[in-house]
């Protein structure tokens, strides 16, 4: 067989989808050198799908590049208008008139902290984020409007502020590195730590009235950042909530299962823009995902009750808690039972101390125990590891043991950051991996003792521990007080410590000593 009739042959298997394919040749016959990674973005298609494309073409090289030679370009039909971008991306002739914000989002991409795998990080381009901001502009009244970004590696926080500035945007995300860069742009963005399979930021349920997600494409991870974005609306009639989600057009059996879940939350479509979004990387689904509108109906909220009492944690596709990862190693039982808890937290194993209490990590950040357990010992499985700090947090035991599924990652700047609280000590390795946390005695005064205030009240507001500290250590009025915590600490106002990214935590001390 040859050439000709092999791309023939590919053409004939793709059927009614072979404008993608045509669409490559177009750009490998227009003159313009391709790599393999941009023809992948630009055409919405599968590595796998260009790759069997580019084995049948005659293509000359430069490096890593190639295109159909010009002496060739007039065999292939390519001819035929095979621009189907315009399906997907309504907002597309009003790109050129945002050069500047997307020259700026750009640079704020490029200097973003790099993404975790485990996480299923992949970042959008500049323009998919900048598209997003202007199709809610196109989309939506937004004067007065509040945005929920649930999961924020895109950066769409800081695009929507840019094009938008009337609209209050908060993140809930789980990395802090990612918290710290958006404060840094200083765009007046809400940040809040959460790890979702822990529950959304107290202060961001009811919140918004959009909410916008670009989740780990699972369905276990779908369902999931779909049920906290719809927990975060405070409008159930009229709030709406967007989705990114991309699969590769070799896969629509997995397509299926992510849509099904999104159908299992009873969440009307009311639009897909196919291909809308664009990204640096995730080739495996040509680099492209589509963009979900969805509105919750009244049967939406019974849904996600019940899909949250069901509630995985294995929500990625890599990592330790990836959807195929094995099943986790069970605690140290000799060190717990060495220990004598008054209560256990997290998931151990079931014949464990039958006669101690048990509750969730979920639980244990959503409100205060009910008892004064003297001694708490504390299971964080791998890939939770972001939530230690809030977990002992959340405990006001006098000792708490955690047992973690490898070594504490930083240990001194944990150390730090507890040390109004906690002093923090490690078992040597050869004694697995146990943390003890003993509580240390509250400061006599000063800066320190407002900090330990406000730690020890972890599921309270932090503005409001904060002003009540300043009357009793600095001698302020309740109104000096609270006029000090609203123009030194902002973010404070109505965020529990729990929910406040570390950095802010970090900087407490020398933000009180401020005031």
């Amino acid at each position: 067989m040859d050439g000709h009739e092999a791309i023939d042959e590919l053409l004939a298997e793709a059927g009614v989808d072979g404008l993608r394919l045509r669409g490559a040749l177009a750009l490998l016959s227009g003159g313009r050198w391709w790599t393999l990674a941009d023809l992948v973005r630009e055409t919405a298609t599968s590595r796998r799908t260009i790759e069997s494309l580019l084995r049948v073409l005659p293509l000359e090289h430069s490096g890593d590049r190639v295109r159909i030679p010009s002496d060739q370009v007039n065999r292939y039909n390519v001819w035929l208008d095979t621009d189907i971008s315009g399906l997907g991306n309504p907002v597309a002739g009003m790109v050129p008139a945002h050069a500047e914000t997307l020259e700026r989002l750009e640079t704020l991409i490029a200097g973003a902290p790099r993404g975790r795998h485990a996480l299923d990080h992949v970042s959008a381009t500049a323009e998919t984020v900048l598209r997003r901001a202007l199709l809610l502009g196109r989309r939506f009244w937004l004067p007065g409007a509040r945005l929920l970004c649930v999961g924020d590696h895109d950066l769409t926080s800081l695009a929507v502020r840019m094009v938008h500035p009337e609209v209050e945007v908060a993140v809930a995300d789980i990395d802090d590195r990612i918290l710290e860069y958006i404060d840094a742009q200083d765009l007046g963005v809400r940040t809040r730590w959460a790890d979702l399979r822990l529950g959304l930021p107290p202060s961001l349920r009811g919140w918004a009235d959009l909410a916008i997600t670009d989740p780990p494409y699972t369905p276990e991870g779908i369902g999931l950042f779909a049920a906290r974005a719809a927990e975060g609306l405070r409008d159930r009639d009229q709030g709406r909530i967007l989705v990114a989600y991309g699969a590769s057009e070799r896969t629509p059996m997995l397509a299926l299962k992510v849509q099904k879940a999104l159908f299992d939350l009873n969440l009307l479509h009311e639009a897909i823009y196919p291909h809308f979004n664009r990204y640096l990387g995730a080739e495996a689904i040509g680099s492209a995902a589509d963009l979900y509108v969805l509105r919750p109906t009244t049967k939406t909220w019974p849904a996600i009750a019940s899909r949250l009492d069901r509630l995985a944690t294995a929500i990625y596709t890599q990592g330790p808690q990836s959807v195929e990862s094995a099943t986790a190693a069970p605690p140290d039982e000799a060190a717990v039972t060495a220990f004598g808890p008054d209560l256990l937290a997290g998931d151990w194993p079931r014949g464990l101390l039958p006669q101690v209490p048990r509750t969730r990590l979920a639980t244990l950040l959503a409100k205060p125990y009910a008892a004064d357990p003297e001694r708490v010992a504390i299971a964080v499985p791998a890939g939770l590891e972001a939530a230690l700090p809030r977990l002992l947090l959340a405990t006001r035991a006098r000792h708490v043991r955690v047992l973690t599924a490898g070594p504490v990652v930083d240990l001194p700047a944990l150390a730090a950051l507890l040390a109004p609280v906690y002093r923090l000590t490690a078992a040597p390795p050869e004694a697995g991996h146990v943390l003890d946390a003993v509580r240390l005695s509250p400061p006599d005064g000063g800066p320190d003792r407002v900090v330990r205030r406000i730690m020890d009240s972890a599921h309270g507001k932090a503005g409001n521990a904060w002003r009540e500290a300043l009357t009793e250590t600095a001698g302020l009025t309740k109104r000096q007080a609270r006029a000090a915590v609203e123009e030194t600490a902002p973010w404070a106002v109505d965020a529990t410590p729990l929910e406040l990214p570390l950095h802010r935590l970090a900087r407490m001390t020398a933000q009180i000593a401020a005031t």
